[in-house]
This record gives C-alpha cells, structure tokens and sequence, in this order.
C-alpha cells in the first residue's frame, strides 16, 4: 500500500514551457541567434547553463565562463517575470482535483521539481500548502534521471521508497522514479514514457484507487 505521492510540477500540475520559449528566444536573439520553436524543443530535458550552450553553439562568437552565467542569469530573472503573471488558472486539468484526492486519502505529498523557480510557481499558483516537502534543483547534487531527487523528497517525507509512487511527463523524470524504486505514473504518451508502469493522458485522468495498492 504506498503511502506518499511525489509529483513533478512542469507539464504534470502546470506547463511552463511557453515561458521558458520566450525567455530563451529573446537572449539568444540578442546575442544574435535565430531561435524558434524547432529549436526550442531541442532544449527539452536539458538544464539551463546545457541549453545556453546549445544557444551560443550557434553564435560566432566565443564566450568566457563569467559572459554565460551572466547570460543564465539575465534568461532566468526575465522568466521569473513571466512566471510573476501565472495565477491558479495555470493548473492543468485535473491537477488541483488529484493533489485534494491524495490529501484526503491521507498521503504524504512531496514535489520533486528540477526548477530553481519551483516555490515561486507554487505560491503563483495558490498551491504550496497542498505540498508536506518540495525538493528543487538546488537542494540535489544530480539531475533527473539520477533517483536523487526522489530519493531526497521521500526521505524527507518519512516513507520508504517502494511505499511511494511519483509522477512525471519526462522519459528522464520516469527514469528518475524507476531508479529510485518507486511505482511510476507517466503523463503523456505511452510510446514515448515506456518505462512508466502506468501512463494517462494528463492528471484529469488521475484515479488514486488505481496506484496505492500498486
């Protein structure tokens, strides 16, 4: 019977995606790089200062370690920006119904999240009560798919990991889980999230009966 949920929060309880688009688009059009949508989705997965460099592989130019964390940083406090206009219309479907289905079954909640933004997304969208324990991207040494973070979240939660299941929308999130012993709900597409042990569309299909006794 598990007893805790750990959710991932881009693109399962929320999607941030549009603006981190923007916040990429406009640096790397300043430093003079063509950037759409095609090369967007080439920086899925890949974590900020590994997307930067795969912006400024495209520059003619060449740039010292101090010019790209500047860069990181002026990307990352214009998206904070953007982030400051999300309100709990941003939910995904669903989303706000699965996290009250768990707290009324008595789970422990966690939120393994590899944004550094996570806390701000959460207070924007009204939600951070509904979390026991949020782990970000500065709390872990590794990314997903090292189990890490999950590994951390249910530590802090105070339940071994086969008593808990994680949901992801990544290949790298459900590896993630996997690796860290836990049951894994995907959200997405089957073909693609292939290692989950369960996959649905979105949270909107979320039923809890279906995986506590996993």
């Amino acid at each position: 019977m598990k007893r805790a949920v750990i959710f991932d929060l881009d693109g399962v309880i929320t999607d941030t995606a549009r603006y981190h688009y923007l916040a990429w688009k406009r640096l790397a059009e300043s430093q003079g790089v063509h950037f759409d949508e095609a090369f967007n989705e080439h920086l899925k997965g890949i974590d900020r200062m590994g997307s930067l460099d795969l912006i400024l592989a495209s520059s003619p130019r060449r740039y010292t370690q101090e010019e790209k964390l500047a860069l990181a940083t002026a990307k990352n406090e214009h998206y904070k920006v953007l982030i400051a206009t999300m309100t709990p219309s941003d939910l995904l479907p669903g989303a706000m119904q699965a996290l009250d289905d768990c707290r009324a079954a008595g789970l422990r909640i966690g939120l393994a999240s590899v944004s550094r933004n996570a806390f701000t997304v959460l207070d924007r969208l009204g939600i951070t009560d509904k979390f026991d324990y949020v782990v970000d991207a500065g709390m872990i040494a590794k990314g997903k798919p090292d189990p890490e973070i999950f590994l951390v979240a249910a530590q802090a939660l105070g339940v071994p990991p086969a008593d808990c299941f994680g949901v992801e929308d990544a290949v790298a999130g459900v590896a993630s889980i996997k690796a860290a012993g836990m049951y894994a709900v995907g959200i997405g597409d089957p073909a693609t999230l292939r290692q989950a042990d369960v996959v649905i569309p979105s949270l909107a299909q979320f039923r809890l009966s279906d995986y506590v006794a996993a």
